[in-house]
């Protein structure tokens, strides 16, 4: 299945889902159906190789086709797009890192076509790396990991913000192994597994978001749960800094489908009422219309950066939070043209205030977002 065709099954779903937006953004959870419905348009491809018939072919071949099918998504439902978004963020620590050092090559090659084929045979994978007190920091991950006689991992630590909790087979998640001074990533198989603890995993405290309320972005205990190390180890800041431009850039393709469709809605609301509009709701809707303008501009140029740059990462940082900020701004305007009823439940524009709202606040948190901003503009090697 070819990227015009996923991205037009995408839409035709997103289309569907739209239309029923007034129930959808009530929902509390996830339908795993529904994320079947998405295997089978072929968006897990989006997390396979092309060499092995998937749509992943390089960062910089890669992150415009991918980003527009999340685009089409979270047109019609932010939550379900930001879980899918995980899917190819995750499987992209292996694929933009394709050859490890001689001494792991044949054992990263072998782990890059498990996970690989485990996507194509219709697992999601997700992520649970955030921790309480971290502030999204994975250099300050407290969780443990053991050795155990196997040679396997078990891992023991608090996790929250575990997008798409049980909707995933497999998990990304980091840990400190004991006797190293670094981090490191680790993949957990999450299939089958009960929240009880009887198996090292304990529902600590459920979503139940202001934002993105359907994502099930779970906080869980681990308790000795076993856990695959990465094949490459001692390189966990090498393979998130050659992953990042597309992760951050695919997530910002989501922000910017909720903006669009909000956007988009708000059109059609206002478009029979021009005439009576308040200066002041003229003032904010020409202002809303142009931090929308600018959001998608900042989109193209974070593209731009990835096809063309060789170190894309500082660029992509700006734009990413340039969009986030301008994300918040833009719905902000549109509640306050909407007027007191935008925050009653019968209304779409307050969930999607709070749906970018509670974005602009992941993957980094703003503090850690403007702490890297600092080190590519003014510590970075070009400052």
């Amino acid at each position: 299945m070819d990227a015009a065709t996923v991205l037009e099954e995408v839409r035709g779903i997103a289309d569907r889902f739209a239309a029923d937006r007034h129930e959808r953004q009530r929902r509390e959870g996830l339908v795993s159906e529904e994320f079947d419905e998405l295997a089978a348009a072929g968006f897990l491809l989006t997390g396979v190789p092309r060499a092995d018939g998937g749509l992943f072919e390089s960062v910089a071949g890669s992150t415009r086709v991918v980003g527009s099918i999340l685009n089409a998504l979270a047109r019609g439902d932010a939550s379900v797009a930001l879980v899918a978004s995980m899917h190819p963020a995750v499987l992209s620590f292996w694929h933009a890192s394709p050859e490890a050092p001689e001494q792991y090559r044949d054992a990263w090659s072998e782990q890059r076509a498990y996970v690989s084929a485990m996507a194509a045979e219709g697992s999601w994978f997700g992520t649970i790396t955030s921790e309480p007190g971290s502030g999204g920091d994975v250099a300050r991950t407290a969780a443990a990991a053991e050795a155990d006689r196997d040679g396997g991992w078990r891992i023991s630590g608090k996790k929250h913000f575990g997008s798409g909790s049980g909707v995933t087979s497999f998990m990304l998640t980091s840990a400190r192994p004991a006797d190293e001074e670094d981090p490191d990533w680790f993949l957990l198989d999450v299939r089958d597994v009960p929240w009880d603890g009887s198996r090292g995993m304990t529902l600590l405290a459920p979503w139940e978001g202001h934002g993105m309320t359907a994502t099930q972005s779970h906080g869980m205990s681990f308790e000795g749960f076993p856990a695959t190390r990465f094949a490459w180890p001692g390189s966990w800041r090498q393979i998130v800094d050659a992953a990042g431009p597309f992760v951050a850039t695919t997530f910002t393709a989501v922000i910017l489908g909720v903006v669009e469709a909000a956007m988009a809605t708000a059109r059609g609301v206002l478009a029979d009422r021009a005439d009576s509009l308040r200066p002041y709701e003229q003032v904010e809707w020409v202002n809303a219309e142009q931090d929308a303008w600018l959001m998608r501009q900042a989109y193209e140029g974070m593209l731009r950066a990835v096809e063309a740059q060789p170190e894309p990462l500082p660029a992509v940082l700006l734009g990413k939070t340039a969009a986030a900020r301008l994300a918040e701004d833009c719905l902000r305007r549109l509640t306050r043209i909407m007027g007191g009823g935008t925050f009653a439940r019968h209304s779409p524009f307050g969930f999607w205030f709070e749906d970018v709202r509670a974005l602009g606040y992941l993957r980094p948190p703003w503090g850690l977002a403007y702490d890297a901003l600092i080190d590519a503009t003014l510590r970075g090697p070009d400052a």
